[in-house]
């Protein structure tokens, strides 16, 4: 007669996908806390508001524009800035000189028709005292975006070109709110 010892026993395949499962979660939980532990012994930080260096600022662009109302929601996030309406009340004025979208073919298929776009956004401003000195002179920043276009799926790709010029003005807004936390003002 043939005795089966525990050690030949086979486990249930149901206990063993539950063993290793937990083990791997808590291989996982020790990598995400060791870095964790590493970002923060270098000094990583996450993005956070920004603050400005100036209590007031008046903007140009309109607050019913979708540019206008995002650039004064995040002024308004760095809780250290106001937008005023009155540029006289504002210890700087930020103008906004342009805000252009473009366009432009990248490859066409074999019958002609457009495969790929490239899709640009230039944002122009610039910055000023209340004396009409310049803080950040005339600047320009752009961003840019590829994207596949099919004929059979117009509404799709129009939605999609939509959410990159979106994403595009995101982008931007980032970068010019980085630049107005550099700007330092001589008093």
């Amino acid at each position: 007669m043939l005795r089966r010892t525990p050690a030949s026993t086979p486990a249930h395949p149901i206990a063993t996908a539950a063993g290793h499962s937990r083990g791997r979660r808590h291989l996982l939980l020790g990598s995400a806390a060791l870095a964790g532990l590493v970002l923060s012994g270098c000094g990583f930080k996450l993005r956070g508001p920004q603050q400005l260096d100036f209590a007031t600022v008046h903007i140009n662009a309109s607050e019913l524009s979708e540019l206008g109302a995002s650039l004064r929601r995040l002024i308004s996030t760095t809780g250290s800035t106001r937008v005023v309406e009155d540029p006289a009340q504002a210890d700087a004025r930020l103008q906004i000189l342009a805000n252009n979208r473009g366009r432009e073919i990248l490859s066409l298929t074999g019958a002609g028709k457009v495969r790929e776009y490239q899709l640009t956004q230039v944002l122009r401003f610039q910055l000023l005292d209340k004396s009409g000195a310049a803080l950040l002179p005339p600047t320009a920043i752009s961003a840019s975006r590829e994207f596949t276009f099919d004929d059979s799926q117009v509404l799709g790709k129009e939605q999609e070109e939509t959410l990159l010029y979106n994403d595009m003005q995101q982008d931007l807004l980032q970068q010019l709110m980085r630049r107005l936390a550099n700007v330092q003002r001589a008093d």
